[in-house]
C-alpha cells in the first residue's frame, strides 16, 4: 500500500458516521470512504491560514441532484432531499430587521449586498404566521458589530419601519438534550408559536447523538439574563439553561436569502463552537460549491471554523484528485505519454505534501496544483491517470517534491535561480519542446504610427502597402474601423489599447513576431512610477524615487535573472524568482529588458554613447547636412533591425517561459512525447538522479 494522506483518522470519522446513517436509514456511505485502505486527500478550498493561505467566504452554499447526509464526529446525522444548503459561522452579527413581509426584507437585503456588511435572511414561523429575520455581518468582535449598525439604519432605512437594528451576539439558552430531531423540532414548534424564536440544534461534540432547542442570540450575560426571564414570563414551566460558549453544534436555520426577487428557500446552518465539525456526504454524483465559481466536486466535504472564519476541506481519493489536477494542468488534447508524466508528476507532488496546510495536504489553487473538480475531468485524462496509478518520482528512498511549470522557455531552471533548493534532482536540463507552445499562432506587426506611438497588430486586421519609406521599412494599413493598436502582441481583456487605426491610416512596420505565448512573451511598457510601486514591499534593499535605467546585470545557469539592477543600484530579492512579481507580474524570469526612450550610437572611433529621446538625434552627412529626430525617432541596426525610441523613458520586457522554470516543464513534456518519448524518459529527463516506482 502506498503513503496515505491523513487516511486513517478520516476512515474513523467515516465508519462511525457510516454506523449512524445505516441505523437511520439514511443513504449508505459510497464504497471509497468505507475503505480503511483507501489513499485519501485532504484539499482546502476556504480557510483563513494566516500567511500559509487565506481564502475566505462569509457563506458556502452546496448542491446536491440527490439525497445528504450531515454528520458529526459524536454520530449525530441529518438526511436531506436534493438541492441546495447552506453554512455559515456563529459570531457577532447587526439584526437588521423582522417582518412578516419578504419584498421589505428582500428590499433591504438588496441594498446591503452592494455594501461590505453583507446579508443574511433567514424565515421561520412566529404565532403561527411566516416571519422574515434579516442580518448583516459575521462581525470579527462586538465593537466592529456595534460601528456597522449606524452603517446598516442608513442603507436600509427606508424598510426599517422604525425598528432599530441591534448587536447580536452567540450567547444562548438551551430547553435540554433529545434523543431525536423529531423531539428537539416538537418543542422548537411549542415556542415559536408562543412567538419565541427558536433553533432546532445538532449537536457536534460529545460521544452520544443529540439535539436540542437554543432560544436567544444575546451578546452579553446581561442581555441573556433578561431575555431568560422574558421567555419564562411568556412559556410557562419553560426550563432554560445557559448554553457553553465553546459547545460545537449546528444551529438549524431556513434560508431565504438565496434570491432577492423572489422567496426561495433552503436549510441553513450556522456552525457555533471554535471545534465545530460537519461532514457533508452527497449521493455520489458530486457536490456543487456554489461559492467556487459553482464547480462539482466528488468525495465528500468537511466544514469547520478556523481563525474564526468558516473552513471548507474536500476530502476526496487521491486518484480521483488526479483525474481533476490533470485536467486543469494540462490540455486533454496532448499525447498520452504527456498526461501521464503529468499525472505521476501531480502524485509525487501531493503525497510529498504531508500537514503543509494543518487542516488539509494540498488547497485547490495553483499555490498547491489547479484543482477545478469535476469539470475538468475528461476520459482521456482518467486514463492517463489509472495506467500510471501509484506511481510516483522517488530519489534516494523518498518522494521528490514534484514541481512544474508550464513552460522553461527552452531551458530549465537551476534551483539557484527559484528558491535555492532541490539538491540534485533539479538542474538546468535542455527543454527544447518548449517551442510547441507557440505552434498555430498568429503573427503580430509591431508598428509605429504617425503620432509617434509605437504598439503591435494582428496579422488578420492587417493590410500591407506597396510603399516603403526612405529607410525601406514596410508600411501597412488596417482593414476595419477602429482596429485596437496593442501594447503587447497579445489581446489582454484588462488592459487597454495604446491607440486605434482606421482603413487608410498608414503604420511603418517595425517587426514581425509571433503572438505572446507560453514560450516567448513580451510586456510592458512600464513607466518609472509603475515599476517603483509594483517593486515597493517587495526587495530586500531600498527602491528609488524614479528609475531612469533599469538592466539584469547577473544571471544564473539558464540565463534567468539573478539580479536587476535600477540606477546603477541591485534591487535585491530574497529569491530570485521574486522578481516575477516584483516587476509587474512577468511570466517568468528569463527576460531582457529594453528601454524605449533610449539608445546607443557607435562612432567611428569605436567609442560608443548613449542618448535618450528626449534628448533626440542629430546625424551630421558628409556633406554637412544635419538631421534630427521628431515625436517618432526610429534607429535601426546594422542588420536591418528597427525599434522606435519614445521622448520619454519606459521598460520593455521581452522574455521566454512561462513560471519559475524548475523541474518538469509541461509544454516540454508535451514536445518530447510528440516526438515519440515514454512518460518514463520524460520524467527522468526532468528529474534528475531520480526513479519511478509503483508504491
Amino acid at each position: 500500500m502506498g503513503k496515505v494522506i491523513q487516511t486513517k483518522k478520516w476512515s474513523r470519522r467515516l465508519k462511525v458516521l457510516a454506523a449512524a446513517l445505516l441505523t437511520v436509514g439514511c443513504l449508505q456511505v459510497p464504497v471509497y470512504a468505507a475503505e480503511s485502505d483507501g489513499q485519501m486527500i485532504r484539499v482546502a478550498m476556504f480557510a483563513n491560514l494566516g500567511s500559509t493561505y487565506k481564502s475566505t467566504t462569509p457563506l458556502i452554499t452546496l448542491e446536491s441532484s440527490g439525497k445528504w447526509n450531515i454528520g458529526s464526529e459524536s454520530g449525530a446525522s441529518i438526511t436531506l432531499p436534493a438541492g441546495q444548503i447552506r453554512f455559515s459561522a456563529d459570531g457577532f452579527r447587526v439584526k437588521v430587521l423582522e417582518t412578516g413581509d419578504f419584498k421589505t426584507a428582500a428590499a433591504a437585503a438588496k441594498l446591503l449586498q452592494a455594501t461590505s456588511d453583507k446579508p443574511l435572511l433567514f424565515t421561520t414561523s412566529l404565532n403561527g404566521k411566516a416571519t422574515y429575520q434579516l442580518y448583516t455581518g459575521n462581525y470579527a468582535t462586538e465593537a466592529l458589530a456595534g460601528q456597522a449598525v449606524a452603517r446598516v439604519q442608513k442603507v436600509a432605512a427606508a424598510q426599517l419601519g422604525g425598528q432599530q437594528p441591534v448587536v447580536t451576539g452567540s450567547k444562548r439558552l438551551s430547553t435540554g438534550v433529545y434523543s431525536s430531531l423529531q423531539e428537539a423540532e416538537a418543542v422548537q414548534a411549542s415556542l415559536s408559536s408562543a412567538g419565541v424564536s427558536s433553533y432546532t440544534v445538532l449537536q457536534l461534540d460529545g460521544g452520544s447523538q443529540g439535539y436540542t432547542v437554543w432560544v436567544g442570540e444575546a451578546s452579553s450575560d446581561a442581555d441573556l439574563s433578561a431575555f431568560k426571564k422574558s421567555v419564562e414570563a411568556s412559556v410557562p414551566g419553560v426550563n432554560l439553561s445557559p448554553v457553553n460558549s465553546n459547545s460545537a453544534a449546528l444551529i438549524i436555520r431556513q434560508d431565504a436569502g438565496l434570491s432577492t426577487d423572489a422567496l426561495k428557500t433552503a436549510p441553513h446552518y450556522t456552525i457555533a463552537g471554535s471545534e465545530a465539525k460537519a461532514f457533508v456526504q452527497g449521493d455520489g454524483s458530486g457536490i456543487k460549491v456554489v461559492e467556487r465559481s459553482g464547480r462539482t466536486y466528488r468525495g465528500d466535504m468537511e466544514i469547520s471554523i478556523v481563525s474564526g472564519d468558516l473552513a471548507l476541506v474536500n476530502v476526496v481519493p487521491l486518484e480521483q484528485y488526479l483525474y481533476s489536477v490533470v485536467g486543469a494542468e494540462v490540455y486533454s488534447s496532448w499525447p498520452a505519454e504527456a498526461l501521464k508524466v503529468q499525472a505521476v508528476a501531480a502524485r509525487s507532488y501531493a503525497l510529498q505534501q504531508g500537514d503543509r496546510f494543518k487542516i488539509a495536504n494540498v488547497v485547490d489553487t495553483t499555490l498547491s496544483q489547479a484543482y477545478n473538480g469535476m469539470g475538468s475531468e475528461n476520459d482521456k485524462v482518467s486514463s492517463a491517470v489509472d495506467a500510471t496509478s501509484g506511481e510516483v518520482i522517488k530519489s534516494g528512498g523518498k518522494i521528490v517534491e514534484a514541481v512544474f511549470s508550464s513552460n522553461a522557455g527552452g531551458q530549465t531552471a537551476h534551483p539557484s535561480e527559484v528558491w535555492n533548493g532541490g539538491g540534485d534532482v533539479f538542474s538546468n536540463v535542455d527543454s527544447h519542446g518548449d517551442t510547441s507552445a507557440q505552434a498555430g499562432l498568429q503573427t503580430w506587426y509591431h508598428v509605429l504610427l504617425s503620432t509617434g506611438v509605437s504598439g503591435y497588430l494582428r496579422e488578420d486586421n492587417v493590410k500591407e502597402l506597396t510603399t516603403k519609406t526612405d529607410a525601406g521599412l514596410a508600411k501597412v494599413t488596417v482593414t476595419a474601423q477602429n482596429t485596437n493598436v496593442r501594447p503587447v502582441p497579445l489581446i489582454q481583456s484588462n488592459v487597454d489599447p495604446v491607440a486605434k487605426m482606421n482603413p487608410g491610416n498608414e503604420a511603418v512596420v517595425l517587426a514581425k513576431v509571433p503572438q505572446s505565448n507560453d514560450y516567448a512573451w513580451v510586456r510592458g511598457p512600464f513607466t518609472s512610477a509603475q515599476l517603483v510601486k509594483t517593486l515597493q514591499g517587495k526587495t530586500t534593499s531600498a527602491v528609488p524615487s524614479s528609475i531612469s535605467t533599469l538592466e539584469v546585470t547577473k544571471r544564473g545557469p539558464s540565463g534567468r535573472a539573478l539580479e536587476v539592477t535600477a540606477n546603477g543600484q541591485p534591487m535585491t530579492v530574497k529569491y530570485a524568482d521574486t522578481y516575477r512579481s516584483a516587476l509587474g507580474g512577468l511570466p517568468s524570469t528569463l527576460f531582457d529588458i529594453a528601454g524605449t526612450g533610449s539608445y546607443t550610437v557607435l562612432g567611428a572611433d569605436g567609442k560608443t554613447a548613449s542618448k535618450t529621446g528626449s534628448q533626440g538625434a542629430a546625424v551630421l552627412s558628409a556633406s554637412g547636412t544635419g538631421t534630427s529626430s521628431s515625436n517618432a525617432l526610429v534607429v535601426m541596426s546594422g542588420d536591418g533591425q528597427a525599434r522606435a525610441v519614445t521622448q520619454s523613458q519606459s521598460f520593455m520586457f521581452i522574455g521566454q517561459g512561462n513560471g519559475h522554470g524548475l523541474g518538469l516543464s509541461q509544454w516540454g513534456a508535451k514536445g518530447m512525447a510528440d516526438e515519440g518519448y515514454d512518460y518514463q524518459t520524460i520524467l527522468k529527463h526532468y528529474y534528475q538522479n531520480a526513479t519511478i516506482v509503483k508504491e
